[in-house]
């Protein structure tokens, strides 16, 4: 891996952007039809994602496979990663471990939100149509919630920070300039996706997703 660390480092961060970050886009779009238009207006997001034509192929190679690559490369750059915010206390590098520490904390996050739905749809525990009354059962919670919030706003920022160094290392922005100028835009990327999943858990916390929760629970019970 070592002799071709410079290609695989490169499929890394291609990886980072597409198709995971446009996937992390999606997914904070898809969540904030919740608190944009109730249950429904996310049902029907869900389902205009699940009748998609190949779903199942799109999942496994555009969304599994390159996360579990990215992943587990990621991970293995940030064992051999020097940690130097210490000695130079300076953004960058205080990015840089940021970059790293937020990498571990989202690889755990995504796996254990895979487990807690996606994973819950296949294997017949839950329907696409209970995924938002399940997300509000996650979310009472509050180490739950807490958790969340950890790994989204982790998630959000890898990816955003992941972009400006991938504008970096693919030669897009070359000069100080540019990357200051793209440096502004990934922040306010940060900040924009960040809020789409922060009101999308304001919505499953609603009485809305309460209503259907309970529903769930009294069919169950029944």
């Amino acid at each position: 891996m070592k002799a071709n660390s410079y290609h695989w480092r490169k499929l890394h961060s291609l990886l980072g952007v597409v198709p995971l970050g446009l996937f992390i886009i999606e997914h904070a779009i898809t969540n904030y039809s919740a608190f944009e238009s109730g249950k429904e207006g996310f049902n029907d997001s869900v389902k205009f994602l699940n009748d998609l034509p190949l779903v199942y192929f799109l999942e496994i190679f555009g969304i599994f496979l390159p996360l579990l690559f990215h992943g587990v490369y990621g991970l293995y750059m940030a064992y051999q990663s020097n940690m130097n915010a210490g000695r130079f206390s300076y953004g960058r590098n205080w990015a840089f471990v940021a970059q790293r520490v937020t990498g571990v904390i989202t690889f755990i996050f995504i796996f254990w939100h895979l487990y807690e739905t996606r994973f819950q749809v296949a294997m017949g525990n839950l329907t696409h149509e209970e995924l938002g009354a399940h997300m509000h059962d996650i979310f009472t919670h509050p180490v739950s919630l807490v958790l969340y919030v950890i790994g989204v706003l982790s998630a959000v920022f890898h990816f955003s920070n992941g972009f400006w160094a991938f504008l970096i290392s693919w030669g897009i922005t070359v000069g100080p300039r540019a990357q200051r100028i793209s440096a502004a835009i990934c922040m306010g990327l940060f900040v924009i996706i960040s809020v789409l999943f922060l009101l999308s858990i304001v919505a499953f916390t609603g009485d809305e997703f309460k209503e259907a929760a309970s529903a769930a629970s009294s069919i169950l019970v029944g």
